[in-house]
């Protein structure tokens, strides 16, 4: 099944502010983060089932090299996976429950 990939308002900023500091750190490493999450996301769309259920109805994937960890749920309903977080995996999940009240 095809499913559309949607996401929370949040992640764009986790994502930017990852990216911001990566930069920081050496130059194109934004970048190479950017496509470790991209073809993690990738992977969620092709299977999302081969993750398991963490909490709730979420799932979590774990792009290669970095320590972020990717919070989803489909929505069998709608034929989407929605991406609720994209967060540093030393974060509390605190930060990810609060957006799925």
């Amino acid at each position: 099944m095809n499913r559309q990939l949607l996401y929370f308002d949040e992640v764009l900023v986790d994502v930017q502010e990852a990216k911001h500091w990566y930069k920081e750190q050496r130059e194109g490493l934004e970048v190479e983060f950017a496509s470790a999450i991209e073809k993690t996301i990738m992977k969620i769309l092709k299977m999302p089932e081969a993750f398991a259920v963490r909490y709730k109805n979420i799932r979590i994937a774990y792009p290669k090299r970095f320590p972020y960890s990717i919070h989803f749920y489909l929505d069998d309903h709608q034929a989407t996976v929605v991406i609720t977080a994209i967060i540093h995996n030393k974060r509390q999940l605190k930060t990810a429950r609060k957006r799925i009240k």
